[in-house]
């Protein structure tokens, strides 16, 4: 038995599964999960000695790789200066500041400890501010695991194949209508019908808890455009593409401004930390400053506050984005190259160094079609990849990364593997 195998097994005794996020339990996939010991840059050394290259990135924070050195100084100092405080630091301004910079529809910002954390506290001010109570989100999107987004959810959700979440009162969910991605017509019906209820509309401008779907030009212009007509908000949850897919994200790279933002992953540099912001009208209705009540013992961290900002100052050197846009390009068209050598359909696509996959035939636009994909095929060629050490995330529903630390040499050899691993699982 692998170090990994005896670990799982100890795990399993303790830990819900063997784990404290579902996907890291490698059912959609099948085998044990590996234990890791160490990781620096692209890789990740498990507890038995092997090595990966990294596609998840921690799912997708780790935009420099794993332990860049000026992010690791960052907290180092920070650390010794004290961990938790109680109390406000010059950080927490700091990273603001950063943030309203890079994203000039975020005028105030809240710092949060989670995601979800995020979208739960974005929600509330919406139905605030519109005194209504209806949510929008879509099918496979993924907002958190709030009891009001667990409707037709992706990420864990959809790679489970769950159902909505039991534990969720049937009241509470009546409050969460959902439409496919992609579909302006759906949306525009809905909000023929029900718009005088809808407090704002949320959703992943990227996909990527259904996988990678880049939304249909025009989609998120008529979301913007429904909003306004009908007094709703629009709400863009930038948790994943959040300072990935561009320096100031999918709202930048999209061009449509939203009412309010959440974000994470990236602005805490790996560390625990979400955010939510928007218009200064908006933010002023959160306490202190207003009615709408949110707190949090450990939000703005210093600790955490210091890793985000190292992490986005790295990333403003000149052609940061544009290397890794090139990489991830690189990347996507050689996994293209290899399906067609062994005569298997994929759809793969990216927008900056946040990417996707399907072995499917044609463009997936929705979650209804990525669960057409073929799944059973995903699970052996991740198998096979992970053999081969490339660690690719474990569903077939979940988009991959590509950090600063993945070299031309790395993108080289992955290609390399993964058209090995697919001639291996398709064989199988």
């Amino acid at each position: 038995m692998s170090r990994s195998e005896e670990l799982f097994e100890r795990a399993k005794a303790v830990l819900p599964g063997g784990v404290n996020s579902p996907v890291r339990a490698f059912r959609a996939v099948g085998g044990t999960p590996f234990f890791v010991a160490r990781a620096a840059g692209a890789r990740l050394t498990d507890v038995d000695g092997r090595t990966y290259l990294d596609y998840v990135c921690s799912w997708g924070p780790l935009i420099l790789g794993h332990a860049h050195p000026a992010v690791l100084d960052a907290i180092r100092t920070a650390a010794a200066a004290g961990w938790s405080y109680g109390a406000p630091c010059a950080a927490e301004v700091e990273l603001a500041e950063q943030v309203r910079r890079r994203m000039p529809a975020v005028e105030m910002v809240r710092f949060v400890n989670s995601g979800t954390e995020a979208t739960m506290a974005a929600v509330r001010v919406a139905r605030a501010a519109t005194r209504r109570s209806v949510i929008l989100k879509f099918a496979g999107c993924y907002h958190g695991h709030a009891d009001g987004f667990l409707v037709k959810a992706g990420s864990g959700v959809a790679t489970l194949g769950l159902p909505d979440s039991p534990g969720v009162p049937a009241a509470l969910a009546e409050l969460t209508v959902t439409v496919p991605f992609n579909d302006t017509g759906a949306v525009q019906d809905l909000f023929r019908r029900r718009g005088d209820e809808v407090a704002a509309v949320i959703v992943e401008p990227y996909v990527g808890n259904a996988g990678f779907i880049a939304p249909e030009p025009g989609f998120h212009e008529t979301l913007r455009a429904l909003c306004d007509r009908h007094g709703a908000l629009l709400i863009f949850d930038e948790v994943m593409t959040g300072f990935r897919v561009a320096a100031g994200g999918a709202q930048e790279r999209l061009g449509v401004r939203p009412d309010l933002t959440t974000l994470g992953k990236i602005i805490g540099g790996g560390m625990p930390v979400g955010a939510y912001g928007g218009r200064a009208a908006l933010m002023r209705l959160v306490a202190p400053e207003g009615p709408v009540y949110q707190a949090g013992t450990l939000a703005g961290n210093p600790v955490a506050m210091a890793a985000g900002l190292a992490t986005l100052r790295e990333t403003e050197r000149p052609g940061f984005y544009e290397a890794l846009e090139r990489r991830t390009a690189r990347l996507i068209a050689g996994i293209g190259d290899a399906a067609r050598r062994h005569g298997i359909t994929v759809t793969a696509a990216h927008a900056g160094s946040m990417w996707g996959m399907y072995f499917a035939p044609g463009l997936v636009r929705n979650f209804a079609e990525a669960q057409a994909a073929d799944t059973a095929l995903f699970a052996r060629w991740h198998r096979a990849a992970l053999a081969r050490g490339v660690f690719l995330a474990p569903s077939a529903f979940e988009a991959g990364f590509v950090s600063s630390a993945h070299t031309d040499a790395d993108i080289d050899s992955t290609i390399t593997q993964l058209d090995a691993a697919l001639g291996e699982a398709r064989g199988r």
